[in-house]
């Protein structure tokens, strides 16, 4: 409910994400067009999680889209022959189709406990930071599975606190996908936030009624806030995963 009301106050145009973002802590930034850069690193994520593996030339989903500048980004960036860009909310699906438009690229709805695709129908499923939201966790790695090719990969990106990560671990275990890379990226996640501070507090002063913004600064990360004290300080991890479907690829 929150996310929705969040959504709802930034308005359908001008923010293309809602996620932490990532910066590279050593090692080089991608290079992005110049209409790309105010959204450095939430487009970094999308970077240091859609690019785990090559695809070009293949049909790709990713769920939870949301505002949909990651599937925009994917699409544009690491050229697949389809990105399909899937939201439960109707008005986001409507505004994501409005606001990025390129080749192969299309948004739908649909639920993340319940894919609307037929089994087998993609390479690769992307999911970043939205899984912590859902009711039935399990449920949703399962239809992760379905509709993955033999051989096709998962690619996953999400946070926990430090209590959850058992039971996080053991559900990615049992969900009959193999674990492939299991990278933490929790400092940087705290970089970016540091590095993107300025912005996030420019935009939540242009869109939250000035009672609010104390918990937007809250959903948004900023300094001095539970979520980012709680990054800081490795209470919570932000973890990156590579999963693949087992099997020979087709």
């Amino acid at each position: 409910m929150w996310y929705r009301y969040i959504d709802r106050r930034i308005g359908n145009d001008g923010v293309a994400f809602m996620n932490y973002g990532f910066a590279p802590i050593d090692g080089k930034e991608p290079e992005l067009q110049p209409q790309d850069e105010a959204d450095r690193y939430n487009l970094q994520l999308y970077h240091a999680v859609s690019g785990a593996v090559p695809l070009a030339g293949l049909d790709v989903l990713e769920m939870s889209c949301g505002r949909g500048g990651g599937a925009s980004y994917v699409a544009r960036y690491l050229h697949p022959r389809k990105m399909v860009g899937v939201d439960r909310t109707e008005s986001a699906v409507v505004a994501c189709r409005r606001n990025h438009r390129c080749d192969g690229l299309v948004f739908v709805c649909g639920d993340a406990l319940g894919f609307p695709f037929a089994d087998e129908s993609f390479d690769a499923v992307i999911n970043v930071e939205a899984s912590h939201c859902y009711p039935d966790f399990a449920r949703f790695l399962s239809e992760v599975r379905r509709v993955l090719h033999v051989g096709g990969h998962f690619l996953y990106a999400d946070f926990r606190k430090g209590g959850e990560l058992g039971e996080w671990r053991t559900a990615i275990g049992n969900s009959g996908l193999d674990v492939v890379e299991e990278c933490e990226i929790t400092p940087n996640v705290v970089r970016a936030l540091e590095l993107n501070e300025r912005r996030l507090q420019d935009i939540i002063n242009d869109v939250a009624p000035h009672r609010q913004r104390a918990l937007f600064r809250q959903f948004a990360g900023t300094k001095g806030t539970v979520i980012n004290e709680s990054f800081r300080t490795g209470n919570t991890k932000y973890i990156r995963f590579v999963l693949k479907k087992p099997g020979s690829s087709r």
